[in-house]
């Protein structure tokens, strides 16, 4: 434990006994495990028969002692309860929940530097690994109906376990970024399935807000599930008493061909939802308002693309291009675009560079949720356009690095002059650039210009060479669009 500065937050958690019956911890709470650090307050529950009292004995590694006693409020079936539990090796840090299909899924065998990846797990005890197993459900369920991986330190076999299975790449790394930071505990739930559309994550009342239908199966081209809240009623709500610190979500394929134009609804939505779930679950341990991180959408097809994957870009950020915005409040984004890979064994769809991803990631991470704001986390963005004869300057938010004068990456709206109709998008070509200004020919549009957009193409740009990067933070500038166009 001397690896801690303050080994007050490493504890033996020993659970005393139940007296007048038996109890059982929920599902999720077992030797190993991370429980979320103060100023939260760590949840304990469990089954037993209403008027029980349970208490609750806690040593910690410094030799301290507490003790607390409660009853049991609200009658649960018992099922191989016993009178004395004893869960040891637990340790209070930070709890994160990591969600999403199948980009989420990869294993750390599926990605770059497997191998080496692979070798680094057992030099991480302190972080802590759990899974929820597949499962669905017609109905909100309070306790989780299978787990794949119950808490467990890391080790190269449940980080390497086969192909989508156990346990995600993007978790981890993300989770191994953190304590490489921080240098506390870290627990790391993973609750994903591949091939699934929002809607199975969304509960009946977020899917509502947004006018689609809850009752009927969506028919897409998922190999997962697609009715909609099986998977949150199954995966996601049982966890809801959970205290934690944050969440991050990699999906978004799945709805490229269903309800692509209403995902500037549905994720905001489901997002709020599962703060609102959280926060009540857990009686206010969880932040009302806890931090969610996303990956925006990498790459598909190159040869015979369409703008599916650009438009699901653009309403994962409720149509700002940005996170966190307005509509999206304490969200950060991993802008995924200049990681496509051709040659990927698992389709293109699914990059092996999850590194990146786990990186941008935690950089938004360390931004919005831990608040340290020297932290550069987002890929310079516009701020003001200027129209000049032929050519349009660009000025951005940040100084930028410019890998290449593109002809193509940005396109006009060009449109009938003094109307907004019989527009067009056509390419505008970088001729120029200063520190934080790229300058565009207007030369392929004589009419008026309604708008610009950036990277509007399903697979925009070259492994890590997408023309616009930050030049402090190497960050990619994200797909943009103004004005902002209905779908």
């Amino acid at each position: 434990m001397s690896d801690f500065r303050f080994v007050v937050i490493a504890l033996w958690l020993h659970v005393g006994y139940c007296t007048g019956s038996e109890f059982r911890f929920g599902s999720y709470y077992a030797s190993h495990m991370v429980l979320q650090q103060q100023p939260s307050r760590a949840v304990l529950w469990g089954y037993g028969v209403v008027g029980a009292t349970v208490n609750v004995n806690v040593w910690a590694g410094d030799g301290n002692y507490s003790q607390q006693t409660t009853a049991v409020n609200e009658e649960q079936k018992i099922a191989e309860a016993v009178d004395k539990i004893i869960l040891e090796d637990v340790f209070f840090g930070d709890v994160w929940l990591c969600s999403g299909q199948s980009n989420m899924e990869m294993t750390v065998l599926q990605i770059i530097n497997a191998s080496e990846e692979l070798s680094l797990a057992s030099h991480y005890p302190y972080i802590r690994l759990f899974q929820a197993g597949w499962k669905m459900s017609d109905h909100e369920l309070d306790d989780l109906a299978g787990i794949a991986v119950q808490w467990s330190a890391p080790t190269a076999e449940i980080l390497g376990r086969g192909n989508f299975t156990s346990f995600s790449a993007v978790c981890w790394l993300f989770g191994r970024y953190l304590y490489d930071k921080l240098r506390y505990p870290i627990g790391l739930v993973e609750s994903c399935w591949g091939g699934t559309p929002i809607e199975v994550w969304s509960s009946k009342r977020a899917l509502s807000k947004c006018n689609l239908p809850v009752n009927v199966s969506f028919v897409n081209e998922a190999r997962g599930p697609h009715e909609p809240s099986v998977l949150w009623n199954a995966m996601i709500h049982p966890l809801k008493r959970m205290a934690i610190k944050g969440a991050i979500w990699y999906q978004g394929e799945a709805n490229a061909a269903l309800h692509n134009a209403e995902y500037n609804c549905t994720f905001p939505a489901m997002i709020e939802d599962w703060r609102k779930t959280f926060y009540q679950g857990s009686e206010g341990s969880t932040k009302i308002d806890f931090s969610f991180g996303f990956v925006q959408l990498s790459t598909y097809h190159h040869k015979f693309p369409d703008d599916s994957f650009p438009w699901i870009r653009w309403h994962q950020t409720a149509d700002f291009g940005f996170a966190p915005n307005p509509k999206m409040k304490r969200t950060f984004m991993a802008v995924a675009m200049d990681l496509g890979d051709e040659k990927s064994p698992y389709g293109s769809i699914h990059p092996r560079y999850k590194q990146e991803v786990a990186y941008r990631l935690y950089l938004g991470a360390l931004a919005i949720a831990y608040e340290e704001t020297e932290v550069v986390f987002q890929g310079p963005f516009p701020k003001h356009f200027q129209q000049k004869n032929t050519e349009l300057s660009i000025t951005y938010s940040q100084e930028l690095a410019v890998l290449e004068l593109s002809k193509d990456i940005f396109e006009v709206r060009c449109c009938l002059k003094w109307y907004n109709s019989n527009c067009t998008w056509v390419s505008a070509p970088m001729v120029n650039s200063s520190v934080n200004v790229v300058i565009l020919s207007l030369e392929e549009c004589q009419q008026k210009v309604s708008g610009v957009r950036y990277a509007w193409n399903e697979w925009p740009c070259k492994l890590k060479k997408c023309p616009l990067y930050s030049r402090t933070s190497k960050l990619p500038a994200p797909t943009f669009m103004t004005p902002k166009n209905d779908h």
